[in-house]
C-alpha cells in the first residue's frame, strides 16, 4: 500500500484526527495512544519517525524531540473501520512522559490504581518546565 493509499483509507474524525495505538515491535507491549492528523501521518510515513498531534497544545509533536526517546516505525496497520491506526515501533528510551516505559503502567487492583510498570528515566532530568 502506498502512503497516499493509506491516507485515503483512513477515516479522520470531525476534528481531522485519528487515534494511533503504539506497540513495541519486539515485545508487543502497548506503549501509548495518541492522535494524528493527515499531515502528521504523512510526516510519519515520510520520515519513519512517529509524529503526532497534541490536542492539549494544538500543535505538531515529534516523539522524542525534547526527550530523545524516539519511536521508529517498523510496521503500520489500519483497523477494519479505517478509524484507528496501529504502529509497531522501535522505542528508544521510555514512551511515557512520566518516565515509564509504557503509558499503561498502572493497573486496577480492587479500588486502587497500582503502578507496576518499569520507570526507565527521570522526567525532571529530561523535561524543562521553564
Amino acid at each position: 500500500m502506498t502512503d497516499s493509499a493509506l491516507l485515503e483509507a483512513v477515516s479522520f474524525d470531525e476534528a481531522g484526527l485519528v487515534p494511533a495505538i503504539v506497540q513495541d515491535a519486539s515485545t508487543d507491549q502497548v506503549l501509548m495512544m495518541a492522535y494524528m492528523t493527515a499531515e502528521t501521518l504523512r510526516d510519519t510515513l515520510d520520515s519513519g519517525r512517529m509524529v503526532y498531534w497534541s490536542r492539549s497544545r494544538q500543535e505538531r509533536w515529534v516523539k522524542g524531540q525534547t526527550s530523545g526517546h524516539t519511536q521508529m516505525v517498523q510496521e503500520v496497520r489500519l483497523d477494519c473501520d479505517g478509524d484507528t491506526l496501529l504502529f509497531k515501533v522501535e522505542q528508544e528510551g521510555g514512551a511515557c512522559h512520566t518516565g515509564y516505559e509504557s503509558c499503561f503502567y498502572r493497573r486496577v487492583e480492587g479500588e486502587e490504581l497500582v503502578a507496576d510498570g518499569e520507570k526507565v528515566f527521570d522526567p525532571d532530568a529530561v523535561y524543562d518546565d521553564a
